[in-house]
């Protein structure tokens, strides 16, 4: 296998593929090492559900700073506290962080990482793929793999070899970033506001820096114009009444924010995952968390693939069930950014209606915060499935610990009140009790889906369903 992109998505899913004995080679531009210029700053809850199952979430919880309330424009108050997870609240931290800890994984587990190396092409076969690259010394040379996954970010190299169309358009152009000291501390933890043709969000590190993204309607320049710290504490007073003291940037950017998405994840051998396959605003804080489900859900099925327990026509799963998700999430965060930078008496008054919907209507509010978090997404399940197939499974009591500890070895987990031995089946599937007296037999995918489940399943109906799944023993 080759993975195109040492970002978090690449990261986590040559991880995985490494981590069940697949050879993967990581394919990445950049020289060694973690770049600290990092524009992603959160970890929702499902994605942190999915670092627990592979034993990450708790370290990056240790470095990062976990946010249970959440205030936009000044007006409406978010709380996590209630979500339905082990996680409830949002982790902020760099998305450096996240990719030290994937890429130490990815070591540990077996990737091959090729740096300072550049994709100039592919050619596909009925076996496999090549790609033709060029080092840091600009000699040319080819690799050669079953499948190749671009996650090569907006100007994906992979995506232009395989002649897949981008289409979209820019929403927003010269965001500044910037991450700052503050003299006075904000009044909320994470604030957002927008104040006459300026937006800004402000979110602490933990390290003393704050992170703070803004925009200014009137001032829309190249993103290679020159930026000082100062045109950061002008947006930031427009749209809060206040700079909180603003100070000492050690990074300062700026760039533009598109709405995008290829109409195909697959063509034949190669898969495009993360930004590669979508972008969107910045708003709502879900483009990493989205690379990262990606990611979660590709590699075990190219897993099941390369290692012979299923067929290639899994693959086709990948586009049904992530390419409705990376729509969704266009919609929700260019609908996050319109609200926030109405102008228009319309507008304006739309925004007021909607505010006050969310605070009245509870399925609204759920239904927003579940796209948001992701915890809200459920896959299509066949006509007739039991009511939990393809909803996300949350981190159940099992007799022997937890759901996502059980998933951390990559395999499905069947739980069942009855005696099973997964005899032959091993290195693919884990057996599990519920802690409780709960009679459903489950069999949840090692991305934390369900794939099936029954009431009462005699022993032929369970078979014939792990065979479905897992393979033969």
């Amino acid at each position: 296998m080759i993975v195109v992109g040492a970002g978090p998505t690449g990261l986590l899913l040559a991880g995985d593929l490494a981590a069940a004995g697949v050879p993967v080679t990581l394919v990445e531009k950049r020289p060694r090492g973690i770049s600290n210029l990092s524009r992603a700053f959160a970890l929702h809850a499902r994605s942190l559900e999915q670092l627990d199952a592979r034993g990450l979430a708790d370290e990056l919880e240790a470095v990062g700073q976990p946010l249970s309330d959440i205030r936009f424009l000044q007006r409406v108050s978010v709380r996590l506290d209630t979500l339905p997870s082990r996680f409830q609240h949002v982790l902020v931290l760099p998305q450096y962080e996240v990719e030290k800890a994937l890429e130490r994984r990815g070591s540990a587990a077996g990737v091959r990482f090729a740096y300072d190396t550049e994709v100039a092409g592919l050619r596909q076969d009925a076996d496999g793929v090549t790609l033709r690259v060029r080092g840091a010394d600009g000699e040319p040379g080819e690799m050669r793999a079953a499948y190749v996954v671009g996650a090569d970010g907006l100007h994906s190299a992979v995506r232009r070899a395989i002649g897949q169309p981008f289409p979209g358009r820019s929403v927003i152009r010269s965001v500044v970033l910037a991450d700052v000291l503050l003299e006075e501390q904000p009044e909320q933890v994470l604030n957002a506001a927008a104040g006459g043709d300026a937006f800004a969000l402000i979110v602490p590190f933990g390290d003393g820096y704050h992170r703070v993204v803004c925009w200014h309607r009137r001032r829309e320049v190249p993103d290679s114009a020159p930026l000082a710290l100062d045109e950061v504490r002008e947006i930031t007073r427009s749209a809060f009444g206040r700079d909180y003291g603003m100070r000492e940037a050690r990074w300062l950017s700026r760039f533009h924010s598109d709405e995008r998405q290829a109409p195909a994840y697959r063509v034949g051998r190669v898969f495009l995952a993360g930004d590669a396959a979508h972008v969107h605003s910045p708003a709502g804080g879900q483009g990493m968390n989205t690379g990262l489900q990606d990611a979660a859900n590709l590699s075990w099925k190219l897993v099941a693939v390369l290692h012979g327990h299923a067929g290639p026509a899994l693959l086709d799963t990948y586009q049904s069930e992530r390419h409705p998700v990376g729509r969704s999430v266009l919609r929700s965060s260019g609908g996050i950014l319109r609200l926030a930078m109405a102008e228009r008496p319309w507008t304006l008054a739309l925004r007021a209606v909607l505010i006050a919907a969310f605070g009245r209507v509870g399925l609204l509010r759920r239904r927003a915060i579940g796209q948001v978090t992701g915890i809200g997404y459920a896959y299509a399940a066949p006509r007739g499935a039991h009511p939990l197939t393809g909803r996300r499974i949350p981190d159940v009591a099992l007799a022997s610990g937890r759901l996502y500890e059980a998933l951390r070895g990559g395999r499905f987990v069947l739980i069942t009140p009855e005696e099973y031995t997964a005899d032959g089946r091993g290195d693919r599937l884990a057996v599990e009790h519920w802690a409780s007296g709960r009679r459903t037999t489950v069999l949840v995918r090692p991305d934390g889906y369900v794939a099936w489940a029954a009431e009462t399943p005699d022993a032929a109906r369970l078979e014939e369903a792990l065979v479905s799944w897992t393979g033969r023993s």
